[in-house]
């Protein structure tokens, strides 16, 4: 009896059915869906079909190695230190060669090269594109900067604004010691 219950067992419908017709469900308890069901039932009616009980082999994955080259290497720092740039890749023009692009090449050239160490070529590829005009700025930081030869350039900012404003002090009290001197003086005064 109890097996008659489970789903695999007739329909929805035919169970609906079956129970109005045995006067367990009334006529006024009956579901919504009953009329339309009678009305427009579907052209093959729902049936569970019992899983097959042998089993079935194993589809084998095809492991697909992963393929990697050195310039994949190069572009993955170069995204990660500095990011995809300022502006879109435009992708229309058919000649267009991204900055990455251009530092994958430079980076290329100059290991070629091998008179830069290695553990400096990253640095160097991005000092070689700023002498050819392209600026590269780091995520969070400042753009790389060429090798300062001038002193000038190499003072600090703290000292830059400590003089400044050392200027500025001298300048505003040089008039107050003139007004101070004329008060105290007499004959300053009286003019």
């Amino acid at each position: 009896m109890a097996g008659s219950r489970l789903e695999k067992f007739g329909s929805v419908f035919t169970r609906v059915r079956d129970l109005m017709r045995s006067g367990v469900i009334k006529e006024s308890d009956k579901p919504l869906w009953f009329d339309v069901y009678a009305a427009f039932p579907p052209k093959r009616d729902p049936l569970y079909v019992r899983p097959s009980q042998r089993p079935r082999p194993q589809k084998k994955e095809d492991p697909v190695p992963e393929i990697f080259y050195k310039e994949d290497e190069v572009r993955a720092k170069f995204f990660e230190m500095y990011g995809s740039g300022p502006k879109a890749s435009d992708l229309t023009k058919t000649n267009f060669v991204s900055t990455c692009q251009r530092f994958v090449e430079k980076y290329s050239e100059l290991e070629s090269r091998g008179d830069v160490k290695p553990e400096m070529l990253f640095e160097e590829t991005g000092k070689a594109l700023l002498a050819e005009g392209i600026v590269l700025r780091r995520r969070g930081g400042p753009a790389v900067a060429a090798e300062q030869t001038n002193p000038l350039l190499g003072m600090e900012l703290a000292e830059m604004l400590a003089e400044q404003q050392k200027n500025t002090a001298n300048k505003t009290q040089a008039p107050e010691e003139q007004a101070q001197t004329v008060t105290t003086d007499g004959s300053a005064a009286s003019q």
